[in-house]
C-alpha cells in the first residue's frame, strides 16, 4: 500500500511539474513593444545629438492639475515618457499645440519656446531624459 501511494505522489508530481512546463513554455520571458521610432521633435524638426562628452540625467516630473510650466526652451533633444496624465504643451510664437496622454512618447522642440500646462484634473507624470554637453542646462527659461 505505501509503494502504491508513493506511485501515485510520484505521477501527481510529474503530471504538476508537466504542467508548470507547459505554462512556461507559453510563456515569453521577454517582449518588446515599440512605442515611438522618430528622427524628428515634435514640431518636425530632425533629431540632432549633442557632440563629445555628455551628461544623460533622468527626471521624475511631477505636475498638479491647473499647473503651468514657464516658458522655456531646450537647446538639446529631450525626451519624456508620460507616466500619467495628460499635457498640453503649446509653442506661443507659432501657436502650434500638442497633447500628450499616458503612454505617449514626448520629443520636445529644440530652440523653440513653449510651455506645458496640466490641462486635467489628476497629476501628470513625466519621467524626462536629457543629453548635455558637459554641465549644460537642459532648460532655458525665457527673461
Amino acid at each position: 500500500m505505501r509503494i502504491a501511494a508513493c506511485i501515485a505522489a510520484a505521477g501527481l508530481a510529474l503530471l504538476a511539474a508537466g504542467a508548470r512546463a507547459e505554462e512556461s513554455a507559453a510563456v515569453k520571458p521577454v517582449v518588446v513593444t515599440t512605442i515611438l521610432s522618430t528622427t524628428t521633435t515634435a514640431a518636425g524638426q530632425p533629431i540632432r545629438l549633442p557632440q563629445g562628452d555628455i551628461t544623460l540625467s533622468v527626471s521624475d516630473y511631477r505636475i498638479a492639475p491647473g499647473a503651468r510650466l514657464p516658458v522655456h526652451m531646450h537647446p538639446f533633444p529631450r525626451y519624456a515618457y508620460v507616466l500619467e496624465g495628460t499635457i498640453a504643451v503649446t509653442l506661443p510664437d507659432s501657436g502650434q499645440r500638442f497633447v500628450y496622454h499616458q503612454g505617449d512618447v514626448i520629443v520636445e522642440v529644440v530652440g523653440l519656446w513653449h510651455y506645458g500646462v496640466n490641462e486635467g484634473t489628476t497629476p501628470v507624470r513625466l519621467i524626462v531624459f536629457d543629453q548635455v554637453p558637459g554641465n549644460t542646462p537642459a532648460t532655458v527659461l525665457k527673461p
